[in-house]
């Protein structure tokens, strides 16, 4: 009986350990940078940065500007920025996907990642989180869930403290 109990014991343990946990985010000025790196740290995770292809300027990033980089992609869904590489996100049993609210929502770059690792992501765990200076993320939570309907998404955070 002894053995029993301890062989359940170390199979749980391994299953415990053998879980992997990545932090993916997108960070334009360095706020969800460093949300990513708390979570990261908190969870033992591997921390994995969503570059764009092409850097965002201060300019691309006026929002209060119709023309800027940002506002053109968040005016049309189909938009999906370049990213400058991917990771593989078949290890990860969970993954947390971090981004600013752009308009509400997370900026298309986001859309890009998501797409771009799209069916790997199937059955695995999937938890947004976000840093905003005035949104919440139930919104960006709404359009996750109805755009990448077949994933499983878990509730999200929303990490604005320091």
């Amino acid at each position: 009986m002894k053995r029993f109990f301890l062989a359940l014991l170390c199979a749980a343990t391994m299953t415990a350990m053998e879980a992997k946990t990545l932090v993916a985010y997108f960070s334009a000025t360095g706020t969800t940078k460093a949300a990513a790196e708390r979570l990261a740290k908190q969870h033992d995770a591997r921390l994995w940065e969503i570059e764009p292809a092409e850097p965002y300027t201060a300019a691309d990033l006026n929002w209060r500007n119709d023309k800027s980089r940002s506002s053109l992609e968040m005016k049309d869904p189909e938009e999906r920025p370049a990213i400058k590489r991917c990771t593989d996100v078949t290890p990860y049993d969970t993954i947390y996907v971090g981004f600013p609210i752009w308009w509400g929502i997370c900026p298309r770059i986001i859309n890009s990642w998501l797409d771009n690792n799209l069916p790997q992501l199937e059955g695995k765990t999937l938890i947004p989180f976000a840093t905003s200076g005035s949104s919440g993320i139930a919104d960006a939570e709404a359009y996750l869930k109805k755009t990448y309907h077949s994933l499983n998404w878990q509730k999200g955070l929303l990490m604005n403290k320091h």
